[in-house]
């Protein structure tokens, strides 16, 4: 897949380490002009480096404001890991996403692609679709009250869950809103991938993390996750709408079959 992307231009969130910082490599080596986002400084394989804590509303609304129009592609891949607060979990990983992705609209090209990086955590939204939707209107400032409200704090690794969870629904609910302008949503679900946050997996999930090790015949990688995003933000996927891709070496595949005795 030589060139797909090439001319495009692309943002991508949490670009200086891990999935993005890969995503990014990947992306300037197709042709692609990345423009990257972190609170970390890390200029690595982009065109220009925007330093923004997503966690913050002002902030964000900065962000909109500063990055040019004409954008081909947004990646949603910037989020913080379940051993972090749950109100700073959620204000990155839900509602600043949400408010940065809804922000750029206007300034997307016509048949953009939104590639959100979910979570094999997210697995389970089935069984959280009341919580998620109470999470339709959620803004920075009433995070503390819906954690407390719908049981997501960070016990157990929950508001991390429940993050990736509302995710997987928000893209799918979103599946046909800008098809006026060609611009689509897809997510795309990584298992366990060996980055700089997997430890804070391990230590949150404790069991059920190691149980997952034991299953699986490696971690994944950054390498496996980056092409698949790529793919999406191609033109050859633009009658692919609303679709949540598991990229996990199998685990999501084990699970159903568990669920049903297969």
């Amino acid at each position: 897949m030589r060139d797909i992307v090439k001319g495009k231009r692309i943002v991508v969130t949490g670009s200086s380490s891990g999935i993005g910082l890969e995503t990014a490599r990947v992306l300037t080596e197709q042709g692609a002009e990345v423009l990257g986002v972190d609170i970390t400084k890390g200029f690595d394989h982009v065109e220009e480096f925007y330093r923004a804590d997503l966690s913050d509303g002002a902030t964000v609304n900065a962000l909109i404001d500063v990055l040019p129009e004409g954008v081909d592609g947004l990646v949603n891949n910037a989020g913080l890991p379940p051993t972090q607060p749950a109100d700073k979990l959620l204000a990155v990983n839900l509602v600043g996403l949400k408010h940065l992705t809804l922000g750029l609209i206007p300034k997307l090209s016509d048949g953009a692609s939104i590639v959100n990086v979910a979570s094999l955590a997210g697995f389970g939204w089935p069984g959280a679709t009341d919580a998620i939707k109470a999470a339709d209107d959620l803004g920075f400032e009433g995070i503390g009250e819906f954690i407390e409200r719908w049981k997501v704090s960070s016990e157990g690794g929950r508001s991390y869950f429940f993050s990736k969870e509302a995710l997987i629904v928000w893209t799918m609910r979103n599946r046909w809103t800008w098809r006026d302008r060609g611009i689509r949503m897809n997510c795309v679900s990584p298992g366990p991938v060996d980055t700089p946050i997997l430890g804070d997996f391990l230590k949150t999930l404790g069991a059920r993390a190691e149980e997952d090790r034991r299953i699986m015949d490696r971690p994944g990688a950054p390498r496996d996750i980056a092409p698949v995003i790529m793919f999406l933000l191609s033109d050859m996927t633009s009658w692919i709408r609303g679709t949540n891709i598991p990229v996990d070496g199998g685990m999501s595949s084990n699970l159903m079959c568990g669920m049903h005795g297969l």
